[in-house]
C-alpha cells in the first residue's frame, strides 16, 4: 500500500514484466519523459505521482533501470531546482523569458546531470541538445550548449558557494517556517529535503524478522525502515503475500492516539489510500473507510485485498456525510498542503501556494465539525496533517476547542502511548499534541512532517 499524503490519484505504475512492455512499443526515452514531466509539475501544477499517470504507457515501456533513472532525475531536479536555476542565470546576461520556458527546461536537465548526478560532461550535453527539435527550441541551441559547457566547468564551484537550505526553498515557504519554528530549525527542516528518504514498512506481525528479511532496521512498534535508495517494493519479499505495506514511520503514529481500538467501531475518515485503515484493522478495530473519491477507494479495495483485510468502505463526503450508527472512535487524517512530506515528494514545494493552505485550511473546518457529530459521547477524535504549517495544524485545534467549548477537550497523548523509545516523546509539543518535523532523527534517515492531536467529545 503506497502512501498519498496529498489525498490525490497517484497511480504509480505497477508493472512486474521489467518494464518490456507490449512488442509494438519502443522503450520511451528517459530524459524526454522528465521534460514532459516537468512541464506537468511547474507549467500545469501537477504532483509528480499525477504526472507519471499520465504517461504511463511510456513510463512502463522502460525497462527498470530506466524507470530508475527516470525518476532519480525528475526528484533530484524538483529537490535541487533552486540552486539549479540559480546557477543557469549567473550563465546568462538576463533571465529567459517565460515563452522560452522549454528551452530552460532542457537546461535544467544537463545541469542536473552535470552537477548533482557525476554524468560525463559530454553526455549531459549532447542528450539535453538531442532533445532541442522543433523551430521554436532547435534556434536556440547555441545558448543551451553554452551555458551548460559554461556549467560543466564553474558549476560545482558555483554550487558549493551557495546555501543549499535556503537557496532550495521557495521565498514563502522558508520565511513561513523560520516564523514558526525558527532559522535553526527550518534550515534542518530544509536540509532534510535535499536527501531520498528511505522506505518505511509496516508489517502484520514479527517486526525483527521481516527487518531481518529485508536488510531494514525496527524503527519502532511495527514500522521497520530500508535504506534509500531499496527501490520498487512491489518486488520485495511480502509483497504479494500482504505481509506489510508502506507508510512513513510519522504517518504510523495517529493511529496510536485513539489507544486500544481492539472491538471498538472505528472511522477511518478521508482514509485514502489507507496505510491508517490497515493499521486500525491489525489492531482489532472493526474500521469504516470513508473518502470523497471512488478513484482513490478503489486503490483500498485493491490494497486490502492484497493485505487480506476487511473493512467497509465509503464513498462520501465528510464534510457532511453521517453515519446510520456513530462511532466509538474517529481518525481523521485530513486532506493538507502536504508540506511535511516534501522529502518523499520535493516537487510540492514548487505547486503550492499560501492561498492553498488557506482554503484547505477552511475545508479541515468542515471537515472537524461534521466529525464531532458523527462520535458517541466519551468517543475519541483524532485529527492529523501531513503539514508543518500552524494553520492545518494547532491553530485549527484551537479554533475548533473555541467553538465546542463544554463540547470537546484535548486530551494528552503521553511519550509511551508512541512506543517504548525514549526519544518519542520528543516528537510531543507542551499541550500533549503529536508534531513531528522532516528533520527529527534525521541521521537514521528523518520522518515526514505531521500533526496529530487528541479530543475526547465530553457530550
Amino acid at each position: 500500500m503506497t502512501e498519498n499524503h496529498t489525498k490525490s490519484n497517484k497511480a504509480t505504475p505497477r508493472n512486474n514484466n521489467s518494464g518490456k512492455g507490449s512488442k509494438a512499443r519502443r522503450p520511451a526515452n528517459p530524459r524526454k519523459l522528465v521534460l514532459a514531466l516537468l512541464k506537468n509539475i511547474m507549467r500545469e501544477q501537477q504532483t509528480l505521482d499525477e504526472a507519471l499517470s499520465k504517461h504511463q504507457a511510456d513510463f512502463e515501456s522502460m525497462e527498470r533501470r530506466d524507470r530508475a533513472f527516470t525518476r532519480l532525475l525528475i526528484s533530484t531536479l524538483m529537490r535541487r531546482l533552486g540552486q539549479i536555476d540559480k546557477a543557469i542565470n549567473a550563465c546568462m546576461k538576463r533571465k529567459l523569458p517565460s515563452k522560452m520556458a522549454d528551452v530552460r527546461d532542457i537546461i535544467r536537465l544537463g545541469a542536473v546531470q552535470l552537477l548533482y548526478l557525476d554524468t560525463p560532461p559530454h553526455a549531459a550535453v549532447s542528450t539535453s541538445l538531442d532533445l532541442a527539435n522543433g523551430p521554436r527550441i532547435s534556434g536556440n541551441k547555441p545558448l543551451m550548449n553554452a551555458v551548460l559547457r559554461r556549467l560543466s566547468r564553474e558549476g560545482h564551484d558555483m554550487i558549493s558557494a551557495m546555501d543549499e537550505s535556503y537557496d532550495n526553498l521557495p521565498r514563502w515557504l522558508w520565511n513561513k517556517w523560520v516564523s514558526t519554528y525558527g532559522e535553526e530549525t527550518a534550515r534542518k527542516i530544509a536540509l532534510s529535503h535535499l536527501a531520498e528518504a528511505p522506505l518505511d514498512l509496516t508489517v502484520k506481525e514479527n517486526p525483527a524478522d521481516w527487518a531481518e528479511k529485508l536488510e531494514g532496521t525496527v524503527t519502532s512498534g511495527n514500522s521497520i525502515r530500508l535504506p534509500a535508495g531499496t527501490g520498487d517494493p512491489v518486488f520485495l519479499e511480502g509483497y504479494a503475500d500482504g505481509d506489510w505495506w508502506v507508510q512513513d514511520f510519522a504517518a504510523s503514529l495517529p493511529a496510536l492516539l485513539l489507544g486500544p481500538v481492539s472491538g471498538k467501531r472505528v472511522g477511518d475518515i478521508c482514509a485514502a489510500p489507507g496505510g491508517k485503515t490497515a493499521e486500525l484493522i491489525t489492531a482489532g478495530a472493526s474500521v469504516t473507510a470513508v473518502d470523497s473519491s471512488a478513484k482513490r477507494l478503489k486503490r483500498v479495495h485493491e490494497n486490502l485485498e492484497r493485505l487480506q483485510l476487511k473493512a467497509e468502505v465509503i464513498t462520501a463526503d465528510a464534510t457532511n456525510w453521517q453515519p446510520e450508527e456513530k462511532f466509538d472512535a474517529l481518525l481523521l487524517d485530513a486532506p493538507c498542503s502536504a508540506t511535511g512530506t516534501l522529502r518523499k515528494h520535493p516537487e510540492l514545494g514548487r505547486i503550492k501556494r499560501p492561498e492553498d493552505i488557506e482554503a484547505l485550511a477552511e475545508l479541515q473546518a468542515e471537515l472537524l465539525n461534521n466529525c464531532a457529530e458523527m462520535l458517541n459521547p466519551g468517543g475519541t477524535l483524532v485529527y492529523a496533517t501531513c503539514s508543518l504549517e500552524p494553520e492545518e495544524g494547532h491553530l485549527q485545534i484551537e479554533n475548533f476547542l473555541a467553538k465546542n467549548q463544554g463540547k470537546f477537550e484535548r486530551v494528552p497523548v503521553q511519550g509511551n502511548e508512541l512506543g517504548e523509545a525514549e526519544w518519542l516523546s520528543s516528537l510531543l509539543t507542551e499541550n500533549g499534541d503529536l508534531r513531528c518535523l522532516p528533520c527529527h532523527r534525521h541521521d537514521e534517515g528523518g520522518m515526514d512532517g505531521f500533526y496529530a492531536c487528541r479530543l475526547r467529545k465530553v457530550a
